[in-house]
């Protein structure tokens, strides 16, 4: 039997974030994060307990925070027998009344009560929505100012020509419609993937000049994982643009025209009145269809409503655009999403190279979110490392921080070091510190010899090092064995020159290099 799996902290903060900061229903949150309502109630009601609010403390790790909501008890209901009834068709007739909420109904409910038990406002909306779905199933949707705005692409792509070869490439059309106004806003892009799918979004609330409490699309693959009517799973660099401009995603349900009938309305708009226009003209590039795109976008939007007085353009500066949350003062970065676990070498790879975390989460899991220009990396929602991205394959990015302290005192350290620390000494230094340093896979490993090397300098003379050196390159040994082996049986005295040819072949078979009595032509005819 599996193990069913808690939520994750991240969605945890999400509820309070869409709770407290954008004001949406436990129903819509539910909706939102793919989240029982009940699960929804029971996460604020742990947070009221711990007293808990939006935004929360920088301090405030994942751990933090889960363990005050576990220490937090929620609040017993009361028994439903003892409150006191409800006149829910007396609330459904006053909803329809200009600015009349739930919220203000429940408080006038409290107040007739005169201290006597009564509902709670959660168990208020739930007894009124459970009774008017029974009363009206198919109610008729109002969508009020500044509150939603519905995202969809036209199924119809139009061809751009490459002026060079005469290839015809098809162009996405992407459009975002504004829920109460019907103000549209339209765009081509190449494709409907992620980033086409997220830039698109950042140049239509730059077009709007703000943002809806909610964002309905389609269950498009860029921005749903997984397409369910009653869970739909929203992608998670969607999910981080949208958190970004503190709004919430309510993805249209499969199969529910009704839910995304705004989006639709728009997309046969902007087939008739744009694409049907562009039928007959040829484009030659992206940029000038967008051009077309937009002079008659403001052509239709200021195009007058046949019923009603004025067109969409009047309409979303009276009723949308004051509604709309303000933009934040960055626009998004496209971000992508990593978990990976740290290697033995407390790296992570990404794209092929190495970014290094605190050497205390070896084999962790951690959570990496990359743009083109910063790497974050975090460890249970707090954030243990930032790197700069960078695009060398199958390099190391590594913090001094991040090393354990054995490792440190070489972590400024690279080959060019080496190399002219060994030209100061002698030429025949420096060929055979060069063939240290190639004759391992990864430089780093190569240090502590030529560290080893350069001490021999101490003990023997740079002169004797220099002489040793090219000693060794003579017989094909540029090791730091064999150098030491050379200074030790003094052979840096006795010169190359005093070897005959075919010895050193059978020198440099042999770790351990004879004496230099071995090779005077004086000593061996005696």
């Amino acid at each position: 039997m599996k193990k069913k799996k808690g939520v994750s902290m991240h969605k945890i903060k999400e509820i309070l974030r869409l709770h407290y900061s954008s004001g949406l229903s436990q129903r819509k949150i539910s909706a939102s994060l793919n989240l029982s309502v009940g699960v929804v109630n029971k996460y604020l009601d742990l947070a009221t307990q711990a007293d808990i609010s939006w935004p929360l403390p920088d301090n405030m790790t994942d751990e933090i925070l889960r363990e005050m909501l576990n220490k937090a008890k929620p609040t017993p209901e009361p028994a439903q027998s003892i409150f006191a009834p409800v006149n829910l068709s007396y609330i459904h007739q006053e909803l329809k009344r200009k600015h009349v909420t739930l919220q203000l109904l429940w408080e006038e409910y409290c107040e007739q009560q005169k201290g006597q038990p009564n509902y709670s406002y959660s168990q208020f909306c739930r007894l009124y929505r459970a009774w008017s779905k029974k009363q009206a199933p198919s109610m008729r949707q109002t969508h009020k100012a500044g509150d939603k705005l519905f995202i969809d692409y036209v199924g119809d792509t139009v061809p751009i020509i490459d002026r060079l070869t005469g290839e015809i490439r098809p162009a996405q059309i992407f459009v975002a419609v504004m829920g109460a106004s019907n103000y549209a806003y339209a765009e081509a892009t190449w494709t409907q993937s992620l980033p086409d799918w997220i830039s698109s979004h950042v140049r239509a609330f730059r077009y709007f000049g703000g943002v809806t409490r909610l964002l309905v699309p389609d269950n498009l693959k860029s921005a749903i994982n997984k397409a369910c009517r009653y869970e739909p799973e929203v992608n998670r660099t969607y999910a981080d643009m949208v958190s970004h401009y503190d709004t919430a995603v309510l993805p249209a349900r499969p199969y529910k025209a009704k839910d995304k009938a705004k989006a639709e309305g728009g997309v046969l708009l902007t087939q008739r009145w744009i694409l049907a226009r562009l039928r007959d003209r040829q484009f030659f590039s992206l940029e000038e269809l967008n051009e077309a795109i937009a002079e008659l976008l403001d052509r239709l939007n200021h195009r007058p409503f046949k019923k009603l007085q004025g067109n969409r353009f009047d309409q979303f500066h009276a009723i949308d655009k004051p509604a709309l949350k303000p933009l934040p003062e960055k626009e998004y970065e496209y971000a992508e999403f990593l978990t990976a676990r740290v290697n033995m070498d407390y790296h992570i790879e990404l794209e092929r190279h190495y970014y290094s975390v605190p050497f205390q989460l070896v084999r962790e899991e951690v959570d990496a979110r990359f743009t083109n220009r910063i790497i974050e990396i975090f460890h249970h929602g707090k954030r243990v490392a930032i790197h700069p991205r960078s695009f060398l394959l199958w390099k190391h990015t590594t913090h001094l921080d991040h090393m354990p302290k054995a490792h440190q005192k070489y972590a400024g350290w690279s080959p060019s070091n080496f190399l002219n620390d060994a030209i100061k000494i002698g030429p025949k230094t420096r060929d055979v510190v060069k063939e240290i340093l190639i004759s391992f896979k990864h430089p780093e490993q190569s240090y502590r010899s030529c560290q080893g090397l350069f001490s021999l300098a101490k003990k023997y003379s740079k002169e004797r090092l220099e002489k040793a050196c090219d000693f060794a390159l003579a017989i094909g040994s540029p090791r730091r064995k064999s150098v030491l082996s050379i200074l030790e049986k003094n052979l840096d005295q006795v010169g190359t020159t005093k070897i005959a040819p075919e010895q050193f072949q059978l020198l440099s078979l042999h770790e351990n290099i004879r004496g230099p009595e071995f090779y005077d032509p004086e000593e061996t005819e005696s």
